[in-house]
This record gives C-alpha cells, sequence and structure tokens, in this order.
C-alpha cells in the first residue's frame, strides 16, 4: 500500500545533504519525487539518501532545459532546493516565477544560514551552523566541544525540518490555501532542537559547563562507560526507580559516582554487562557499530533495517495503522527517468530528440 503522501508530486533539485534527505523522506511516505540531476554533483554509489524516486538529467544553462523544469514544476505540488540564496533566481527559476506559473507551488529551500541576514551569502557546514545556536558549546568532555557528525543541522535541523514544512504547506494548500515559499535553514532548525536545554537553562538547573548536568554526561547514571574489551555500555537511568536498578545491579550505593562506576563497568565486557541487565529497567544499552546494529533483535523485529542492492539501510519510519509505507526501491541511475518524466508532461517524442540535441537532456 502506498504511504500518506500517495498522489503528491515532488521535484527535487539534486544537491547534497538535507534537501536530499527531505526528499527521501517524502519519497518514503509515499509521494512521487522527481529528481532533477545536475552535471558535476559529488555522489556516493547507492545512496540511500536517494532512493525510490525517478531521475531526469537538464543542463539548466540551456534555455530548452529551463523551460522543462517550469512545465514539471507548474505540473507539481512542491520543489525543494538546496542552492545558495539567488541560484535558482539567477537561472529565470526562483520563487516568483515558477509560483507565477503554479500558485498552488510549495516552494521549499533549505540553506545553512537562511535567505536572509548576515550569514545568508555565506558558506558553511553543520558545524557551523550549530556552533553559533549554543548547542555545540554544552556537546563533549569539559576539555573542549566535540564534533557530533552532521547529524544534528544538516539532517535534524536541516532536512527534518525541511520535510515537516513542506507537509505543513501542503496540507495547507489542501485545505484551500495558496502556494508558498520555506525559507529553512539549519541554523533555525538546529536552534530548535535545543529549546529544552534553552527551557532548562532558563529554570536555572542547566550549567554552561559541559559534563555538569543530567543530560551531558555530568550525572553517573547517564553516560557511556567503557567496558574490560575496550567496548562500551550507555547508561540512561534517570528516574528514581531506574537509578536504583542500575545502582542495585551494579552492585553500588545510590550516590556513587562516575569514578566508581565507572570502575565497576570496567570489570567486565559489554555483553557481560547487557547479559546482567538483560529483563530490567537499569535504562542499559550496548553501543553498537554500524555493522552490529542492524542485527540488534530489536531492529530484526521491527525490521528498522532494510537492504537494498547489497546497502544496508534505515527503513522508512515512522510507521502509519492504515497507509502503511512501501518497501523503499534502489537509487536509480542518473537521468534514467528522463524520457518517462518529459512524456508525463506533454512531451512528444520528436519534442524529446529535439532536447537531447539541444544539450538540454543529458
Amino acid at each position: 500500500m502506498p504511504g500518506p503522501l500517495h498522489g503528491m508530486t515532488i521535484v527535487e533539485m539534486a544537491g547534497i545533504g538535507p534537501a536530499p534527505f527531505a526528499a527521501m523522506m517524502l519519497a518514503d511516505h509515499g509521494a512521487e519525487v522527481i529528481r532533477v540531476e545536475r552535471e558535476g554533483l559529488i555522489g556516493i554509489p547507492n545512496d540511500p539518501l536517494l532512493r525510490s524516486r525517478r531521475s531526469i538529467s537538464l543542463d539548466l544553462k540551456t534555455d530548452g532545459a529551463r523551460r522543462v523544469l517550469r512545465r514539471l514544476a507548474a505540473s507539481a505540488d512542491a520543489l525543494i532546493e538546496g542552492y545558495r540564496p539567488g541560484v535558482m533566481e539567477r537561472l529565470g527559476l526562483g520563487p516568483d516565477a515558477l509560483l507565477g506559473d503554479n500558485s498552488r507551488l510549495v516552494y521549499g529551500r533549505v540553506t545553512g544560514w537562511g535567505q536572509e541576514g548576515p550569514l545568508a551569502p555565506a558558506a558553511g557546514h553543520d558545524v557551523d551552523y550549530l556552533a553559533i545556536t549554543g548547542l555545540l558549546h554544552g556537546i563533549g568532555p569539559k576539555q573542549r566541544p566535540v564534533v557530533p557528525i552532521n547529524y544534528l543541522a544538516d539532517f535534524a535541523g536541516g532536512g527534518m525540518m525541511l520535510a515537516f514544512a513542506m507537509v505543513a504547506a501542503l496540507l495547507d494548500v489542501q485545505r484551500g490555501g495558496q502556494g508558498q515559499v520555506i525559507d529553512c535553514a539549519m541554523s533555525d532548525g538546529a536552534a530548535l532542537i535545543g529549546a529544552f536545554t534553552y527551557g532548562m537553562r532558563s529554570a536555572g538547573i542547566w550549567k554552561e559547563e559541559r559534563e555538569a548536568n543530567l543530560l551531558d554526561g555530568g550525572d553517573a547514571a547517564y553516560g557511556v562507560y567503557e567496558c574490560s574489551d575496550g567496548r562500551f555500555l550507555a547508561v540512561g537511568a534517570i528516574e528514581p526507580q531506574f537509578r536504583k536498578a542500575l545502582f542495585e545491579g551494579l552492585r553500588l550505593p545510590m550516590d556513587a559516582g562516575k569514578a566508581e562506576v565507572a570502575e565497576i563497568i570496567a570489570k567486565r565486557s559489554r555483553d557481560e554487562w547487557v547479559t546482567h541487565f538483560g529483563g530490567s529497567d537499569a535504562c542499559v544499552a550496548p553501543v553498537l557499530t554500524l555493522e552490529e546494529a542492524p542485527g540488534h533483535p530489536h531492529n530484526v523485529e521491527r525490521g528498522t533495517f532494510v537492504d537494498l542492492g547489497g546497502v544496508v539501510q534505515p527503513g522508512p519510519a515512522p510507521r502509519y495503522s492504515r497507509t502503511a509505507t512501501d518497501q523503499p526501491t534502489e537509487p536509480r541511475p542518473v537521468g534514467a527517468d528522463g524520457e518517462a518524466v518529459l512524456a508525463g508532461i506533454g512531451y512528444s517524442p520528436d519534442d524529446i530528440l529535439l532536447l537531447r540535441r539541444q544539450g538540454a537532456l543529458l
């Protein structure tokens, strides 16, 4: 059964990072996503972020390709792009042009710093966007902040935030509203993820120092500890009943500190501790590698990971009771669906041949 976004058509301007992640989410949930490829884009084979789409390759430096893009957008529900501010406008494909063709179009834009502001034209990456939100300062040991991979700003604050905004704006159109432009800045999205922490700071229960708070490794019952085999155990026993289960399992007093907990955990292997705490509410979990995680019994039972063309990757989430999502499909070769996409918006075989001769269709 197709997912809840079945019937929606999204045009995705090829890029890397948050825009394809948002497009992947929309495709996972049933939307038809048409990816407009461009030359010179860095990619990886069978990239999970590119699954479940159709692909057309256009040279947008040509008039013919730009006309194709406008026709695609005119018949679509939404468009996603992740270029720097002004790029689409210089191509004649900015919001004014495309919403002029299709007043119901949702035009989603994701950038690092947003469409306006002092940093809008500047380059940047996840760690930069995270740095100006205050969040990076709180991640890591006391000595210095650490790089938390690009999960927070790129994918949570950028891609996932854009996917949510696209669905919200599409819902507004379905209720009779007009199309609009979404300005999704990774810096804004990363800041929003920190709402809970800012709330605790305002309430006086969050310190600016790292490893000095309940959720940043400052509490003995919430952190990561090394085991005798060099692997790690995560403990997250916040509430009193869970703390009690943890410390009783470790045979330590409730007021034991991090050093005491570390000393005890270092005496057994990771998997021995997992067995020891099995069935308890001590909130203990093994820190698994990317290779190990898909084989964890809970992940296997739920089908959390899927294998597409030999690439093990997370499957669609979350789950629906009625409009269950289909199994994702492997990424298509670049431009593989160009002729079919063009035929779907009214181009004849002769028109398509002419576009190829002009270099508009690659």
